[in-house]
């Protein structure tokens, strides 16, 4: 393949990839605690060596094992700055004001979310809304009422309760919600219903930073302003990728009939 269509191929399909998260962040923007997603390229003129433009030197070889990056070599992360706080006055909604992330037990084992949309099912456990576990510092948090008041530290009282342990001592916590921070919150994996996988150097918040607020929910960090004008530089980005394929085809169209036209 030409040189220069390969470099025009891997920049269209840059612009495909992009346009993939770009729908998925416009179809997002209403997800309470959604962040959006965007895509990195490797450089120019890394798209140029695999294309071949760069040569490598005359009786050189590459060492036993090594392979290419694949041309136009994308990357998926996550935009980690917040979204705004929107005020729901639900005592079960909570949302967090810094960069952890509930945990939640799931079937697959402990996952990690920022959507802080709970209530409590038949058994009496903090659960989302698809019905995980949501998951306390000693395990699943069990509530009497559904007015619990929470704290920024994720203490869990009820005052309103009539039966259970805050009966007795209404100011006493019954637990405390279990938030851990990660390394890098840009590369972990998503798993669907606004959960993501762990990853390294996952810490468990301890009391002191605080960072829940309750009867409040996170948005999505998502504008979609922001979002149209990518799509329209994606667009037209991609549609110049194609006139150069376009012009290119026909100059080389155009110089072979004249190179029959001399034989």
């Amino acid at each position: 393949m030409s040189k220069v269509f390969a470099v025009a191929l891997a920049s269209m399909h840059q612009d495909m990839s992009r346009l993939d998260r770009i729908a998925l962040n416009l179809a997002n923007a209403s997800t309470p605690g959604y962040r959006r997603e965007v895509v990195a390229a490797s450089p120019f003129v890394a798209a140029l060596d695999v294309a071949g433009a760069t040569a490598p030197a005359s009786g050189s070889a590459a060492q036993e094992g090594e392979e290419a990056a694949p041309a136009g070599a994308l990357t998926v992360l996550s935009d980690t700055r917040p979204g705004t706080i929107r005020v729901t006055g639900q005592p079960l909604d909570l949302a967090l004001t810094g960069d952890g992330f509930f945990e939640i037990a799931t079937e697959s084992g402990p996952a990690y979310t920022r959507q802080g949309s709970f209530r409590v099912d038949e058994r009496g456990r903090l659960v989302t809304a698809r019905g995980h576990a949501v998951m306390g510092k000693n395990g699943d948090v069990y509530l009497t009422t559904r007015t619990p008041v929470i704290d920024a530290s994720g203490n869990v009282t009820e005052p309103d309760a009539t039966t259970g342990p805050a009966a007795g001592a209404p100011g006493t916590p019954i637990a405390q919600l279990k938030v851990v921070r990660f390394e890098d919150a840009r590369s972990l994996q998503r798993l669907g219903d606004g959960l993501v996988a762990g990853g390294p150097g996952a810490t468990v918040l301890e009391d002191g930073h605080g960072q829940i607020r309750q009867g409040a929910l996170e948005n999505a960090n998502v504008s979609s302003m922001h979002e149209m004008v990518q799509l329209v530089e994606t667009m037209r980005h991609f549609e110049s990728m194609q006139k150069i394929v376009q012009g290119y085809d026909e100059m080389l169209g155009t110089a072979i009939r004249r190179l029959g036209d001399l034989s």
